[in-house]
């Protein structure tokens, strides 16, 4: 068992990479080797990338991807999408190519609002410590005015902060519920900053205050942090048409494959146990978008998931209606997104992504993953409720198990064209290549 080890941060690379190898792998050269095997040529671009995170030993690679033909509020677009799992791409792809020629995908941000807070204890009378907030909310924003100014200049800053009282649930606890607009910027420091400064301001003026009494004027501040559930900072994506302009769906009529989409999204809004498969798949296309933009997929995800949840029951971030012969599918989501600062100005292959879609706006790129999000959603809820979902996804695996298998480019070649008209099973796959192994 290896023992622990004392300033691990101050070693070189190397001697990292050694001591790893050494003490928790089977095989330390070949180990060693694979590590630097990913190692970038460019010495300047590797050291980039090493100055990421800490401890940094390697790359680890994720395929770039893009979707092509997406028809968003009249412009088209190739979404880049960074993702491991087969198929997503494939059917983010064909679900824009079936509604380029039928209006194609429209977005609309309801809102960009983001919020921060500072969670505080406090002993006293709740109406003396609201007077006292009220009195000291000029200096929230005059004591700021070093980390705000250049935002404000764009047109953001700190737009509120009110007191609330929260110690019905937890014994003397209050917070400063704060809002931001960060315009381009995802603003996680700059809404921090603002926050820590809060934090010191009410501790300092508390203790002097003339409205609270002497055993009111100490606060004990928990913790000052942004929020990454962002409620008030939403973006809609929807697609619509004529029910005829459907088309029929494999032996599917328009109508009854329209019924079929609006039943299966009814069934994800009331079974949670479908809808956390039915939104995974929804993250799908939108983790891929945000992480090839240099966006936190974490944040997005957990405030994502918080939204379904926001009615008491986990549901579908999905929607979809059949009135009046117009069939309606959309999505409404909380996205809070940068397209400045953070890895979207350092790292090469971001920058790439977004020159890709155009030099985005923060509220552009909002629309944009939202409409990865419903593309990838309708692609699946359609296999779903019609051939089935392994048809396409293990047509779309089956390079990744012959590549487990040691297949020679030939056999590849071989067996994509057997499986262009054979059900792609693994077992099915495994048979086929030991077959053809045998034969030749």
């Amino acid at each position: 068992m290896p023992s622990p080890i004392e300033g691990f941060s101050k070693l070189s690379k190397e001697e990292k990479i050694q001591w790893i190898a050494e003490h928790y792998t089977h095989d330390p050269v070949g180990s060693s080797s694979l590590i630097k095997t990913y190692w970038n040529t460019d010495a300047a671009l590797q050291q980039l990338h090493d100055e990421f995170i800490e401890n940094t030993l390697t790359n680890f690679y994720l395929p770039l991807g893009v979707a092509p033909n997406f028809l968003i509020n009249g412009k088209l677009y190739a979404i880049p999408m960074a993702i491991e799992e087969s198929s997503v791409v494939a059917a983010a792809s064909k679900a824009a190519k079936f509604w380029l020629s039928r209006g194609g995908f429209t977005t609309k941000v309801l809102g960009t609002e983001k919020i921060g807070q500072v969670h505080f204890m406090y002993q006293g009378d709740p109406n003396r410590l609201r007077a006292f907030v009220d009195e000291i909310q000029p200096l929230f924003f005059s004591e700021t005015q070093s980390i705000t100014k250049n935002m404000v200049a764009r047109g953001g800053g700190i737009k509120k902060v009110e007191l609330r009282n929260k110690s019905e649930d937890l014994k003397d606890y209050y917070q400063l519920h704060c809002t931001f607009e960060t315009l381009d910027a995802m603003g996680a420091n700059f809404i921090n900053s603002c926050l820590e400064q809060f934090a010191k301001t009410m501790q300092r003026e508390a203790s002097t205050s003339v409205i609270l009494r002497p055993e009111e004027r100490h606060m004990e501040i928990v913790m000052s942090i942004l929020s990454n559930y962002v409620p008030n900072c939403i973006v809609r994506a929807e697609v619509s048409c004529p029910v005829e302009d459907l088309g029929s769906v494999g032996e599917i009529g328009p109508h009854e494959f329209a019924e079929k989409m609006v039943r299966a999204i009814s069934i994800a809004n009331i079974e949670p146990f479908r809808a956390v498969t039915h939104n995974k798949g929804i993250m799908n296309g939108i983790d891929a978008v945000v992480l090839a933009t240099g966006n936190d997929f974490r944040a997005v995800e957990a405030g994502i998931h918080a939204y379904a949840s926001k009615d008491g029951r986990y549901k579908s971030l999905t929607h979809a209606s059949l009135e009046n012969e117009i069939f309606r599918f959309w999505i409404e989501i909380p996205l809070a997104l940068g397209t400045v600062g953070g890895l979207t100005s350092l790292h090469p292959l971001v920058k790439l992504g977004l020159e890709i879609l155009q030099k985005p706006s923060a509220e552009d790129l909002m629309g944009l993953v939202a409409v990865a999000g419903l593309a990838q959603n309708f692609g699946a809820v359609q296999s779903l409720v019609t051939t089935g979902i392994q048809q396409g996804h293990m047509k779309m695996h089956l390079l990744n198990i012959l590549n487990q298998m040691g297949a020679s480019d030939s056999e590849k070649k071989q067996l994509v064209e057997h499986f262009k008209k054979h059900s792609a099973t693994h077992n099915a796959v495994v048979d086929a290549l030991e077959k053809l192994r045998k034969s030749s």
